[in-house]
């Protein structure tokens, strides 16, 4: 093998060298083969396992492309973890619209109000109206996996505007792949964009009061553990908060829990997440079947089939 590698060339030798050393030490550790698999309700939930792989996926100019996998190996003997991400990020720069892996969220692509939201964050900025259009008030909520969120607040009459970001962490830009990871303090949430004259903020919080279960302590909703759904209502003025306090209470009367999980607090800053979060389940979600955003639509939402 020595003579081999001293007989190619330096360039070679360059492209060359990363496979070798990868195939040198998987061949050291013993590690398990790797298989496959498409991750259930809880995407974002990552156990370490005698092994793990993901499959994420991205949309680009509405393009669906599924995104490198990603395989966590560990050894049977030294239990030492390896991530084998070189040959991913290079897939990913070379193949899937630019940039390397978790190279974070590209603002500019995002349609609005993701651009005037991205700017506020930014400058450390929280909005209580729109920019574009003072005569919308905004409403933050975070409701476990905000693809089914985001989809009853587009039906909601009055409300003009959704975008679904992450919220309530310190790490600036955060993407999708660091909030999973559960480190960053983020929340998935939906920000809503709406018209006080056609919809309360009562109403609001009713469609969210409908979604989730208030009672449910560090875990999410659902299939979907992390403490990235984690439920919370964020306020952007007193009345809001208000009001919002006097919905939690009202629970709390009629239900059987001896205290109510939902975070209630001031909004903080708000990132919109990556545009193929937008509105997903609008565009066909995981399945294609794209659902109906009609106003008043009283179908089931379907987050995972």
């Amino acid at each position: 093998m020595a003579s081999f590698l001293s007989a190619m060339s330096p360039v070679a030798l360059l492209l060359w060298l990363p496979l070798f050393l990868s195939l040198t030490v998987m061949v050291k550790v013993d590690a398990f083969p790797i298989v496959t698999g498409i991750p259930g309700r809880g995407q974002c939930h990552h156990t370490i396992d005698a092994l793990q792989t993901s499959k994420r996926h991205s949309f680009s100019n509405d393009k669906y492309y599924p995104l490198p996998q990603i395989a966590h190996i560990r050894s049977s003997s030294s239990r030492t973890m390896l991530r084998m991400k070189w040959f991913d990020n290079l897939k990913t720069s070379l193949f899937l619209d630019g940039g390397a892996y978790d190279a974070g969220v590209d603002y500019s692509k995002l349609n609005h109000p993701g651009p005037e939201l991205a700017n506020a964050a930014l400058s450390s900025t929280i909005l209580s109206r729109s920019v574009r259009d003072p005569s919308l008030e905004i409403a933050t909520f975070a409701g476990g996996c905000f693809w089914g969120l985001e989809l009853a607040y587009q039906r909601q009459n009055g409300v003009v505007h959704t975008i679904v970001g992450y919220t309530g962490g310190a790490k600036m830009e955060p993407s999708y792949d660091a909030v999973c990871t559960g480190t960053t303090g983020h929340k998935e949430a939906v920000l809503v964009y709406y018209n006080s004259t056609e919809t309360s903020y009562e109403d609001l919080v009713n469609v969210f009061l409908d979604r989730v279960d208030v009672t449910v302590v560090n875990g999410g909703q659902g299939g979907d553990v992390g403490s990235q759904y984690n439920i919370a209502i964020y306020y952007h003025t007193k009345e809001q908060q208000l009001v919002a306090q006097q919905k939690l209470e009202q629970v709390l009367k009629a239900s059987s829990s001896s205290s109510i999980a939902t975070e209630l607090g001031q909004a903080q800053i708000f990132w919109p997440a990556e545009k193929y979060h937008q509105q997903y389940l609008e565009r066909g979600g995981r399945t294609g079947v794209p659902q109906s955003v009609e106003k008043g639509n009283t179908d089931t939402i379907r987050c995972y089939g």
